[in-house]
């Protein structure tokens, strides 16, 4: 490649870079993105995003303060489920059942409980919560750095989808979280494109069904 195509190979990803970033930024979802409770409409799902996991099996604070956030707009009646999506891609790595322990300890029903095993990423999450467990409606569930990028997704997929803010006090490593978002909503902005599909796909599991059988 020479010096004049690469030149304009630069250019075009860095236009690309700064409109996609702000257009997911400061344009798409913000009109869905709630900060309370009592505002949430009612859904028929919360889309629990995965976060860290430690070695000891408990999840990281970030992590924790999104099933908490679950829990009450579960309690509130603002969703009648609650479906986990992370990352179990290892037998020694388990951000599913991490949370799964915590909803049954909170008196959770079990039979309202679902676990996405390959929730790799925000869109995978998105995109098998449609496609698998094959949601109709449903309230993301996370961070704010994280619902832009979140809602630009469920809405290119067609979602019916709202995002409530799981941000309960301040959380280490905030200046990696934004580099790393930055980062992430590129890929989201391409993957949107190109219609990507996930990683893995499989068999229907109807977020109406038994959940046992999302369970290992």
């Amino acid at each position: 490649m020479n010096r004049k195509r690469f030149l304009i190979v630069i250019i075009i990803a860095l236009i690309v870079f700064f409109v996609s970033f702000f257009w997911i930024q400061n344009v798409v979802g913000r009109g869905n993105l709630i900060y309370s409770i009592d505002s949430t409409p009612e859904k028929q799902t919360a889309l629990v995003l995965g976060a860290r996991v430690w070695n000891n099996g408990d999840m990281s604070d970030i992590f924790k303060d999104r099933v908490i956030t679950a829990i009450n707009l579960y309690e509130d009646d603002k969703v009648e489920k609650i479906l986990v999506s992370g990352d179990h891609g290892q037998d020694n790595y388990d951000e599913v059942n991490a949370a799964k322990r915590y909803l049954l300890e909170q008196g959770v029903n079990p039979e309202d409980i679902f676990l996405d095993h390959a929730g790799f990423d925000t869109y995978d999450s998105l995109y098998r919560a449609k496609e698998i467990f094959q949601v109709d409606s449903l309230v993301v569930v996370t961070q704010d750095f994280h619902l832009d990028r979140a809602l630009y997704i469920a809405d290119n997929l067609n979602m019916d989808a709202v995002g409530v803010s799981a941000d309960r006090h301040k959380y280490v490593g905030e200046n990696y979280r934004n580099r790393r978002e930055k980062l992430a909503t590129i890929k989201a902005y391409l993957n949107v494109m190109f219609k990507v599909k996930p990683k893995f796909l499989g068999s229907a599991i109807p977020i109406t069904g038994d959940s046992r059988l999302s369970w290992d």
